[in-house]
């Protein structure tokens, strides 16, 4: 199966619904047959365990690596955006919605 990176905003705008944006997002692409990783899913850890935004950063970027493809939802984002330039960089595309995603 392949495995795709969500790559979405996070702290501009409500962290809760960017959260649920990629969750919701990690439910469609499983339902399609893909192994979605959801980097968003740190929101939960960082309260409990709270940790400088680079940490997070170096994480993300260690699990872009082994994904497939980046799927890159909406929306303003200095993170996302590096995510995206690290993908390109590595050969993995970069997909803007699920359905072009499907053409992979």
């Amino acid at each position: 199966m392949k495995k795709i990176f969500i790559s979405s905003p996070y702290t501009i705008g409500d962290t809760g619904e960017n959260v649920r944006a990629q969750i919701q997002a990690a439910n469609e692409l499983m339902d399609l047959g893909f192994t979605p990783f959801i980097p968003l899913l740190s929101h939960f850890q960082h309260i409990v365990f709270p940790r400088p935004y680079q940490d997070w950063i170096e994480n993300d970027l260690e699990w872009l690596e082994v994904c497939d493809a980046v799927l890159r939802l909406p929306g303003e984002s200095k993170g996302a955006d590096l995510e995206c330039e690290r993908a390109k960089e590595l050969g993995i595309p970069v997909y803007y919605s699920i359905n072009n995603l499907l053409t992979m």
